[in-house]
Formats: C-alpha cells, sequence, structure tokens
C-alpha cells in the first residue's frame, strides 16, 4: 500500500495537502488540477508496475467522458478506471484524444476507434453513432446492437456486501444512495438500492425509512445520516452506494459521537483509493477499476484488429474488501 508521503512526493505537494485532499476537506484552498494531480498519484501507486513499453501502435483513439473534472473529483471511480486505460494505450503506445461532448467532425478523421466513459444521454449517443467508429462503452450499456461494453456485476456485489453485514448479525440494515440517468434523461431507481430492498424484504428484515436517497458525494452522505439517525428507527449498520458518501458519513458519526464500528457499521463501494486511508479503514466492495479501463483497450483493439461485426459484453467480477468499518453489532 502506498504511504501518504509517496503519494506526496509523486503529486509534488506536501503531506498535508494529501491528507487533506484524500479526506475532502472542504476548508482546503487548492485548485481542482491539484486535487486532481494528488487522486491520480494515488491511484498510480496502487497499481503493479507495468512491463516494458511496447512499440508504438497504428491505431488512435478517442477518449469520451460523460463527466466534468469537478464531478470526477468528488467520485474518484470514473477517474481510476481512467487513469488504468490510459496507462493500458501508453503501454501499447497508441496515441490517444480526448473528445469534447458533441464532438466535432475533425475527430472523426484522426481516431480509429472510441472508448466512453460513465453514462450518458441520448444525444450523446446520437454524437456517437455519428462518428461511424468502433466502440466500447465503460460502465454502461446503451446499445447492445451497436456497442461493446465493459460493465459490473452490480447485483452480486451489493448482495454480497449484504451477506457480510447479515453474517456479522445485523437486522436493522440501512441504505444511502443516490438516482441513476440513463442514456434519455431518465430518472430511475439506483441498482443498488433495488437488490437491497428486495435482499431485505425477502429476509423480512425491510425497514423503509431506512433508505435514503440523495446524490452521490460526501454531503449527501453527512446530511443522510444524520436524518437517519434522527428518526425512531436506528440502524446497526449501513450499506452505501459509493465510498465518497461513506467519507460524509464518518464525519456525520464523528459528530454525533457515534463509533464506528462499534456503534454503526459502515460498508461502501467502490474501494476507491481513499478508502484504506479512512479512520477506521473502510470496508467496501472493490470494483477492478483498472481491470476495466485495461479490458476496454483490449477489446477495442480486438474489435480493430479483427473487423468484428458482433457486439460483445464483459462482466467484471468484484470482491469485498474487509477492514475495520464493519463489525458484530452490540448485544442489548
Amino acid at each position: 500500500m502506498a504511504t501518504i508521503k509517496e503519494i506526496a512526493t509523486l503529486a509534488n505537494v506536501s503531506i498535508t495537502t494529501v491528507s487533506r485532499v484524500l479526506n475532502y476537506d472542504e476548508t482546503l484552498n487548492v485548485s481542482p488540477e491539484t486535487r486532481k494531480r494528488v487522486f491520480e498519484a494515488a491511484e498510480e501507486l496502487s497499481y503493479v508496475i507495468t512491463p516494458k513499453k511496447k512499440a508504438k501502435s497504428k491505431w488512435t483513439i478517442g477518449l469520451y467522458d460523460s463527466f466534468s473534472l469537478e464531478e470526477e473529483l468528488v467520485d474518484t471511480y470514473y477517474l481510476s478506471i481512467r487513469v488504468a486505460l490510459e496507462k493500458k494505450l501508453k503501454l501499447k503506445g497508441i496515441d490517444f484524444y480526448r473528445i469534447d461532448k458533441g464532438g466535432n467532425a475533425e475527430y472523426s478523421r484522426k481516431i480509429d476507434g472510441i472508448i466512453c466513459l460513465g453514462t450518458f444521454k441520448s444525444k450523446d449517443i446520437e454524437s456517437i453513432k455519428n462518428f461511424d467508429k468502433p466502440c466500447v462503452f465503460i460502465d454502461s450499456n446503451p446499445d447492445d446492437r451497436y456497442f461493446d461494453s465493459v460493465i459490473i456485476d452490480f447485483p452480486s456485489a451489493t448482495k454480497n456486501a449484504l451477506n457480510y453485514l447479515t453474517e456479522l448479525g445485523h437486522k436493522s440494515i440501512g441504505f444511502i444512495g443516490g438516482v441513476e440517468t440513463d442514456m434519455y434523461g431518465n430518472r430511475f431507481k439506483d441498482l443498488r438500492q433495488d437488490v437491497f430492498e428486495n435482499y431485505l424484504k425477502q429476509k423480512n428484515i425491510f425497514k423503509e425509512e431506512l433508505v435514503k436517497i440523495g446524490g452521490y458525494d460526501p454531503k449527501d452522505g453527512y446530511t443522510l445520516l444524520k436524518e437517519m439517525l434522527s428518526g425512531q428507527q436506528k440502524p446497526t449498520a449501513i450499506f452505501v452506494a459509493n465510498d465518497t458518501i461513506a467519507v460524509g458519513c464518518y464525519k456525520a458519526a464523528y459528530e454525533l459521537g457515534i463509533k464506528i464500528p462499534e456503534e454503526l457499521s459502515i460498508v461502501g463501494f467502490n474501494d476507491v483509493a481513499t478508502a484504506q486511508y479512512m479512520v477506521p479503514p473502510l470496508t467496501t466492495v472493490k470494483l477492478y477499476t483498472e481491470i476495466m479501463g485495461e479490458t476496454a483497450v483490449d477489446l477495442l483493439v480486438e474489435k480493430l484488429s479483427s473487423k468484428r461485426e458482433v457486439s460483445k459484453k464483459i462482466t467484471i467480477n468484484t470482491k469485498l474488501i474487509i477492514r475495520e468499518s464493519a463489525a458484530a453489532p452490540r448485544k442489548k
């Protein structure tokens, strides 16, 4: 595991700055670019050293993101995927360009294929189709007929986290998450919330008042956990839709004098680089973001090389990383 000192050296900032950035300190006055360097350094140092760089490839790839720099820094899930796929492209000697939203015709002449990261609205999908280039989507699958995709097995990942909490003995389990948006701009229930509710209903331990929905950033975790803990039904454990939400939950628990995990267990989702630096270190579902990025590159190169016409969908499994933020509930 990388140390804060190593991250500070790579990002060319102080150890204090690294610590405050990784803990989402809102009082820290640094630029988004500095925050970006810190998060990228943390992701970079968590990877195994790659083999010697290969000869330059004949391909040029366009990278199309669905999010802004600010959104990427709030939830570093996409940042970690992007770092991985850019490393893979560099390793293969493949040139790549960042495509602006609503990408124009000049990119169509420069690139041989496209990697799209995130979830997209219908107008973005149409823009991507108009490139008329082989395309791989990461973390979404807007149209099986046209596109390859690399996705996560969210139902299995959610069930594994809930199995762990129920096996510890928890029967009062809360959920904090957000609302997803599909390619048409429609808002719908997060798949993790759906799995959570069905799972607890099957065990006859579902409590609707222990489900709180907002956004996916630390402020939402902070506000929604305080709201949940102010109700009559008190959770002994919560499952959150991403680790960034968990950061806010930690702060809320600290201010309320609630000890983690003695009084409240927390399980996150993503295993971003910051999770291992939280106090206590966060138990979370690890999404193999480096494998997602690398797989997308390999999938696109294979399609370019073979001129395959049938689309492929690759599902990446997950792993529950057990640290110190979850324990058996206290006996009353």
